[in-house]
């Protein structure tokens, strides 16, 4: 799953190489929508296996906690990418970077495909992270240099809705594709593999024939240096936490507590969550940064209590009410945690220290839900997931004290 959030336009790392030379507008206009399209597939491939986990739990007989590891191991990663490469398209090009990211998605794809055993779905995990994290700064970057080709007199406002939209999009639409693949296939754990390899290797050839945007220049190697502000570190935590639990465990719990195995609707739970979260992204964006962090922390607040209130009376209706309201939540508190980070930081800095809420972002994505797959092993899930709830809103709390309509 990620389970990698919506970059606006400033959580992309300064570009220092020198644009290629103009051509036609149309050619870039094309390709916009063709990485669009490739950049949701590759985000929709990330969150395939969640609704699927339940399944592999039952032929392997995996614990609730080692579903967990395998969703951390996507975090290990996307961390790991974000740090070593995901700021050198820059440098290289576009292209250069996305194209073999890609092809690291197919690998793991073939991975899931070629076993259900526990060390080859982990590897499968992290070789699908490394992608990820190539793949969400380097998309988002050549979206945003083939809208201004496009449209150079034009807003940035429809790079920022496409490429919201790709990314958060493409984790909603991958789980309910997989979902419904699972539900109505005869290989309901090959099925939905094959068709985002045949669909990732299509976007592979989509970006070949796409044009470069940036020129190559030979600039020294470093790995992206980590900066950090509190209160947005904080947001950033708390929001990719509350995705990590939806994506990782939720769907067993709507298959266990609430007695519903279907693989749809496990999938329609993450959908909503995630397509929640770019609506409310999307609908925004005019806010100002106190009014998005307000909103963000109030409404993952009532979400998490909804979705508690959902297990204690096996309703899941409820639960996906709590699931969509905190989804919104979590996406506008990222969105005001970007938002945060980038007007504090230099312009010069501003990549590397958006990395660093990125790193923090993740160990949100991993360290809660490994801590409730590993919780569960003890204590029923309700229980779990109510000290969650109370944790979180312990940091929610915190945030709102730390941050002030006057200070990002």
């Amino acid at each position: 799953m990620s389970l990698h959030l919506s970059l606006p336009p400033a959580a992309v790392t300064p570009i220092t190489a020198t644009a290629a030379p103009p051509t036609t507008s149309r050619p870039h206009g094309r390709a916009f929508w063709t990485v669009a399209a490739t950049f949701l597939i590759a985000m929709a491939y990330s969150t395939v296996p969640s609704p699927l986990f339940p399944l592999y739990s039952a032929q392997e007989g995996f614990s609730t906690f080692a579903i967990t590891i395998v969703f951390a191991a996507f975090a290990v990663g996307v961390v790991i990418s974000l740090l070593l490469a995901g700021h050198i398209s820059d440098w290289v090009g576009r292209k250069t970077i996305l194209i073999p990211a890609l092809g690291l998605e197919v690998v793991s794809a073939l991975l899931f495909l070629s076993s259900t055993a526990l060390p080859v779905l982990i590897l499968a995990r992290v070789i699908n992270g490394l992608g990820v994290g190539m793949i969400a700064a380097t998309a988002t970057a050549y979206l945003a240099d083939l809208h201004a080709k496009h449209r150079p007199a034009a807003s940035s406002q429809r790079f920022e809705i496409v490429s919201t939209a790709a990314n958060i999009g493409g984790l909603g639409v991958g789980a309910l594709v997989a979902g419904v693949l699972a539900q109505y296939s005869a290989a309901p754990l090959s099925t939905p593999y094959v068709v985002l390899a045949v669909l990732l290797t299509a976007g592979i050839v989509a970006v070949a024939l796409a044009p470069e945007t940036v020129t190559r220049k030979q600039v020294p190697y470093r790995p992206q240096r980590i900066n950090g502000h509190l209160a947005a570190g904080a947001g950033a935590f708390s929001a990719f936490a509350v995705f990590g639990v939806f994506t990782s465990v939720s769907p067993g719990f709507v298959a266990g507590e609430l007695h519903h195995p279907s693989r749809t609707l496990a999938g329609l739970v993450v959908f909503i969550v995630f397509g929640g979260a770019a609506l409310a992204q999307t609908v925004t964006g005019r806010l100002s940064l106190h009014a998005r962090r307000t909103l963000g922390l109030g409404a993952q607040a009532i979400g998490v209590l909804l979705v508690v209130a959902g297990m204690y009376a096996t309703s899941f209706p409820l639960f996906l009410l709590g699931g969509a309201i905190a989804g919104m939540g979590a996406g506008v508190q990222f969105k005001a945690a970007v938002g945060a980070v980038s007007a504090l930081a230099a312009p010069a800095g501003r990549g590397e220290a958006l990395a660093g809420l990125f790193f923090v972002a993740y160990l949100g994505l991993s360290v809660p839900s490994l801590s409730i797959g590993l919780a569960t092993r003890f204590l029923d899930p309700t229980t779990v997931m109510t000290w969650f709830a109370g944790v979180l809103l312990i940091l929610l709390t915190g945030i709102a004290a730390l941050a002030s309509p006057e200070r990002p």
